[in-house]
């Protein structure tokens, strides 16, 4: 049942395929990291906000470079509107900083007895800092002990601060998320030729894992969902494995990182000969994600590019609003160092799109029980409309478009 993109390749002949990736971009540099600290106090200054902390996660390694996650011990990063940022971290991890912060910083330890929030105190007392903005990501408990820190002090959110640096891409930003999906394209098409009856979900999986880390990605696959048959009606899949039978869907959704900014890629094909249903339902998809992709254009609220989607979806029957068979969820969300990050493609979200924002366009259908289809694509927003990362699906027995 293979045709020229599904099935037919050997595992011999996809290990051949995986070589490191030759065009890649490159990493960050200190006068990015440089921009996006005077944003940060530009858009401090606006809101009157004497000071920014920013915990381990994703932002931490957007405004400093340094790529860990969140613990229960307290690494930030400490901006104010006049001196250097202080990076706040435990003692004993000062040599694994140094191999990892990317701007000029002040470096404030502090030892297991001692408690950090009081150190961020002090340094706020240091710079005369009254008013902090706090990292949106930060734990409830960190928040808790600051706030007994701080007294009359005040702690603020500071999303519209980070979502106002990290929302727009620049070009050095846009060229990795490039290759990132490109790479996890790549994946997918060698995924698509090993595919055959009696396949296992887990065997697929470990090739897309082994062949994003031998492309060159910042690990194996940042995650991986495969899925067959019925279970494709499930948006995140069903535990256990599962073995592919004849005429069966499948779908794949998977990405990697590079230099820590995601790719997110879905493609549903069908093994074999799609019933009608199956095939209207893969057609009004593909629609689907092309009135989203139409509706973008600078200024358009990201509400509206979901409502497209749902439009096309109503007239074909579906729906409406979240009610199956149809959409239901978000027709997209953004990506950059986030896997999921805004704005959102949603009802309600009212941001309007600008130049540089960064969505997937996913409108799924899902037919309960029996199957569903998701086709996932990326797109940024440019000063005429929306330019896509990867080419979508061309047909239900065509994942890839040929040219691409």
């Amino acid at each position: 049942m293979s045709n020229a993109q599904i099935g037919g390749l050997s595992p011999v002949d996809a290990q051949a395929a995986l070589r490191p990736w030759s065009a890649r971009a490159p990493a960050i540099g200190a006068d990015e990291y440089q921009q996006r600290l005077d944003r940060a106090r530009r858009l401090m200054r606006e809101r009157g906000d004497d000071a920014l902390l920013i915990t381990a996660g994703t932002s931490l390694r957007y405004f400093a470079g340094v790529p860990w996650g969140a613990s229960e011990r307290l690494v930030a990063l400490l901006v104010t509107m006049h001196g250097e940022p202080v990076l706040i971290c435990p003692a004993f991890e000062e040599g694994s900083l140094s191999h990892e912060l990317k701007i000029p910083a002040r470096l404030r330890m502090w030892e297991e007895h001692e408690d950090p929030q009081a150190l961020v105190a002090n340094l706020l007392a240091e710079r005369g800092a009254h008013r902090l903005a706090l990292d949106p990501a930060v734990s409830f408990l960190v928040y808790e002990r600051l706030r007994k820190q701080l007294g009359q002090r005040a702690i603020v959110d500071a999303s519209e601060i980070v979502d106002g640096c990290r929302m727009r891409k620049s070009p050095a930003e846009l060229a990795l998320m490039r290759q990132a999906t490109a790479m996890t394209l790549q994946v997918h098409r060698l995924a698509a030729g090993l595919i055959r009856e009696g396949i296992g979900t887990g065997e697929i999986k470990r090739f897309i894992d082994q062949a994003h880390r031998a492309l060159g990605a910042d690990g194996g696959s940042t995650f991986c969902i495969v899925q067959f048959g019925h279970a494709t009606a499930y948006p995140h899949g069903i535990p256990g494995e599962q073995f592919l039978g004849e005429n069966e869907l499948v779908l794949i959704d998977t990405g990697c990182s590079v230099h820590g900014y995601q790719s997110d890629i879905t493609r549903t094909y069908i093994f074999g000969k799609p019933t009608a249903e199956q095939a209207r339902i893969w057609d009004l998809e593909q629609a689907a994600q092309q009135a989203a992709f139409d509706a973008v254009r600078p200024g358009v609220l990201c509400g509206d590019v979901d409502a497209a989607a749902r439009r096309v979806l109503e007239a074909g029957g579906l729906g409406p609003d979240y009610r199956l068979p149809g959409l239901p969820h978000r027709t997209g969300h953004g990506c950059g160092l986030s896997i999921h990050e805004t704005p959102y493609l949603v009802r309600g979200d009212n941001t309007p799109l600008e130049p540089g924002m960064c969505c997937s366009d996913e409108p799924m259908i899902v037919v309960p029980t029996r199957f569903g289809i998701r086709l996932e694509d990326h797109f940024h927003v440019t000063e005429e409309g929306a330019a896509w990362f990867t080419p979508p699906s061309p047909a239900i027995d065509q994942p890839f478009a040929i040219h691409a």
